[in-house]
């Protein structure tokens, strides 16, 4: 009844619904009464030639489509999964700073060691604080540090260290910052509502950033702080794998920053699932070869060339 269910949602019109799933009309008038009947609700109701979702119905549309996903992965699910010769598409949540240090590793992996696997990588919305579940089981994994998001299995990847990103040629900081510096400096900052938690630990510290400029991608920070007054927080493996493209240099944090703890989050539906366990075993060496050598911050990090 859920694909019926889904169907009636998406294509509100009885006929092309029972088309879509291999029922005919009449059959499929009957599923929807009896699914208006299962919800005490109509579902579906006439707007003059065309029919429109009620309330009721616009809510179950998402989660219809998200249980079927999560059906659709319980039974393609595979007892054996041999890397070399199989041909299947990944698809990974992240932000930019996850796929650039960690998804980039994983890509290469992939490339020596499995020539028929793609991967897909995709932003993550603001669904996934809401409805996380719904949203892992439409997904093969999420990459995210701890302190976003629990209660979901995980594989444990990299640490990695907050830095603070200043232009090169920053006129007023020389070779250390001050908490005070923090506080009167202008900033650009990474702003998305669910996975900025450095923006938590400075509010502890009683600052908050003076925001000239705010964007949704941890790699435009260098560009937007070099030749300017602004200060920014950036992580350490993505500073340095960024390091001469902008004018820029990073500096330690003049406070002890909570380190970012990597992780590969996904929906317990795929825990059995053979092709899963050899992404998470994959995820897992990446993850320990990004753990050498040891991070080091405490000299500023200066670019090869200006931007």
């Amino acid at each position: 009844m859920v694909v019926a269910l889904r169907a009636l949602l998406e294509e509100r019109n009885v006929t092309r619904a029972g088309r879509r799933v291999g029922l005919s009309q009449p059959a499929m008038s009957a599923a929807l009464a009896r699914l208006r009947r299962h919800f005490d609700d109509d579902l579906l109701i006439r707007s003059g030639n065309a029919y429109e979702l009620t309330p009721l119905g616009a809510a179950l549309l998402d989660r219809t489509a998200a249980a079927c996903a999560l059906l659709e992965r319980v039974f393609t699910a595979q007892a054996v999964f041999d890397p070399a010769v199989e041909d299947r598409e990944f698809t990974l949540l992240g932000t930019d700073y996850g796929v650039a240090v960690f998804g980039a590793e994983l890509s290469r992996l992939l490339h020596r060691e499995a020539p028929g696997i793609r991967l897909r990588f995709e932003q993550p919305g603001p669904a996934m604080v809401e409805n996380t579940a719904a949203m892992l089981s439409t997904v093969d994994g999420l990459l995210m540090p701890h302190g976003i998001i629990n209660g979901f299995p995980s594989v444990e990847l990299f640490s990695d260290r907050w830095v603070c990103l200043l232009a090169d040629d920053h006129p007023e900081i020389g070779e250390e910052l001050t908490l005070d510096d923090l506080a009167r400096l202008p900033w650009a900052v990474y702003q998305r509502p669910y996975d900025a938690p450095i923006a938590k630990q400075l509010s502890t510290l009683g600052i908050e950033p003076a925001a000239e400029v705010s964007v949704q991608s941890f790699e435009l920070l260098p560009p937007l702080v070099a030749g300017t007054r602004r200060v920014a927080m950036i992580q350490e493996r993505l500073a340095r794998s960024l390091q001469g493209v902008s004018a820029v240099r990073t500096l330690p944090c003049p406070f002890e920053a909570v380190p970012v703890q990597e992780a590969m989050w996904w929906h317990p539906v795929h825990t059995q699932d053979a092709a899963h366990i050899w992404l998470r075993e994959a995820a897992a060496r990446v993850g320990e070869q990004l753990a050498i050598p040891a991070l080091h911050c405490a000299a500023p990090t200066r670019p090869r060339s200006r931007a």
